[in-house]
């Protein structure tokens, strides 16, 4: 209910009866794992749209959607979200600068294994479709029904999806590593 824009403002928000930070603080005491909340995001629908949800392993990923109609749709387009990590949900949805740097490689990569160069402008868009279907959600296969787009299964419903979010546990956080044989010689050489 409330209107918060930043993680920072997220953080003083109540519930129940205390802060999210010290919420955050108390689980980590407990647990004694480090928990951060590095992130959200603001979902709104109209009364007419529903929500599907989607927890996989105990909540390390999840998947929020946001459709036109049909909850088990919903809920089932969550899953795919979940499990197929698209990106975006649609073409249109791709970033132009992201877009030209995935054309750029697909292009270098055509060059390198020695394609007709008369022929690398169709290698490419091919190329670029499938990236399409790796990347946009309503271009993927459906996993209920892999022979069917999700555009195209969403669509036999009668629905539309509007959009997505998904979450990792862990998920764009720098893991630190180390290299055991130089931890041990440092050890060694005190």
């Amino acid at each position: 209910n409330s209107d918060v824009k930043t993680v920072e403002e997220a953080m003083n928000l109540e519930v129940e009866g205390t802060t999210i930070e010290n919420l955050i603080v108390d689980k980590t005491a407990t647990i004694g794992e480090k928990l951060s909340f590095r992130r959200f995001e603001v979902v709104t629908k109209e009364d007419s749209q529903v929500f599907g949800t989607y927890s996989h392993m105990g909540g390390k990923i999840v998947a929020l959607t946001v459709l036109t109609s049909d909850e088990e749709l919903a809920k089932d387009i969550a899953m795919q979200v979940a499990a197929m990590r698209p990106l975006y949900l649609d073409r249109n949805c791709v970033p132009a600068e992201v877009l030209e740097s995935e054309k750029a490689i697909l292009r270098e990569q055509a060059e390198n294994e020695g394609l007709d160069a008369s022929k690398l402008d169709m290698i490419v868009n091919g190329r670029v479709n499938k990236y399409y279907e790796e990347v946009c959600l309503v271009d993927q296969g459906f996993i209920k029904e892999n022979k069917m787009k999700v555009s195209k299964y969403v669509e036999s419903k009668h629905s539309n999806i509007l959009g997505f979010v998904r979450y990792e546990v862990g998920e764009g956080m720098e893991k630190r590593e180390e290299n055991f044989a130089e931890e041990v010689m440092k050890q060694i050489n005190g």
